[in-house]
């Protein structure tokens, strides 16, 4: 036996626990084989590429063929997945670096009325970005139908698109038949009057006309939710309106801000002011009745409790943000 490769233990006089003999050497230990661990290697940046364009060229075969669906409204779910959202998300996440309060009390299914304050000056991005937050940020991904002014729809271009990414015009009936279904919709009762508003009333809620939107949450039994949105009223801050122009354009308003018209196109680029958007607690209406549309004082009343609601939500915000662009 190979004495270099043998360790010889000498016994403790003080009855400790054998040791090595001085200058022995230990045997080597080998290695234990560990069994080996299969792993699936990482997808390569050109298997995700393949998977895009296979992706991109399925989507514009559905497109060229017709083989897509829409809704009795002209509602594309898959233009608006795929292209609109996508296109609308930088401004949420990045743009406006908005942070959404209170989405769980948007029912993961079911219908429900959306009531929100309206600004914008030069767009109503605000409805967009309530529109896009409900789907991105709600953990059941649900489509915001959103109601609109007739002139979105008699508007080239963007009127189709409106209806492509699930709009409709905003009207009791149409309303009515999308909360029958089941669907979100989303209602900004100031309209124009809130989204051209001069600067020095911002945030200050305009008239919410005759409570419509309270009418048809009667009829088909759905909650109303309150949404309140802080950071609207910085993107294009309205100094003046142009009636003459806006007379000459048919247009509600003509809206004079600090980049528009001075720079041109490069006016229309809103400021990137930080956005909050809340959702309030449900406001129930199924247990009214049948009878509670025509009576005028239940309709006053819901109007003006959501309106107060939102006002003050809209006050509580502002004064808990650091500055309009943070």
């Amino acid at each position: 036996m190979d004495e270099a490769r043998v360790i010889q233990l000498r016994p403790d006089p003080e009855g400790r626990s054998p040791s090595p003999e001085r200058g022995a050497r230990e045997r080597p230990i080998a290695a234990i084989p560990h069994p080996a661990v299969e792993r699936e290697p990482p997808p390569s940046a050109t298997s995700e590429l393949e998977r895009r364009i296979a992706s991109g060229l399925a989507f514009l075969r559905r497109r060229l063929t017709g083989d897509y669906e829409v809704d009795e409204f002209g509602f594309d779910p898959e233009l608006t997945d795929q292209v609109m959202l996508p296109a609308f998300r930088p401004l949420l996440d990045h743009w406006f670096r908005a942070e959404v309060i209170g989405i769980h009390n948007v029912p993961r299914e079911g219908g429900a009325l959306l009531v929100a304050n309206h600004a914008g000056g030069l767009w109503a991005l605000d409805a967009v970005m309530c529109g896009l937050a409900v789907h991105d940020r709600h953990p059941s991904h649900r489509h915001l139908r959103l109601l609109g002014a007739d002139l979105v729809f008699t508007t080239p271009v963007l009127g189709e698109l409106a209806r492509k990414g699930g709009s409709t015009v905003a009207c009791n009936a149409d309303a009515e038949r999308l909360l029958g279904s089941g669907e979100l919709v989303g209602v900004f009762p100031e309209g124009f009057k809130g989204i051209g508003k001069p600067f020095s009333e911002r945030y200050k809620l305009q008239r919410f006309g005759r409570g419509g939107f309270v009418t048809a949450a009667l009829k088909a039994g759905v909650p109303i939710i309150p949404v309140s949105i802080v950071g609207s009223e910085e993107i294009h801050p309205v100094l003046g309106n142009a009636r003459l122009l806006a007379r000459m354009l048919n247009l509600p308003y003509f809206p004079i801000t600090p980049t528009f018209p001075w720079l041109g196109p490069l006016g229309l680029v809103p400021l990137p002011s930080k956005w909050y958007l809340e959702f309030g607690e449900p406001i129930p209406t199924d247990g009214y009745g049948a009878d509670a549309v025509d009576d005028p004082m239940l309709v006053f009343e819901l109007t003006d409790r959501v309106r107060e609601t939102i006002q003050s939500t809209l006050y509580r915000l502002l004064v808990q943000r650091r500055s309009v662009w943070r």
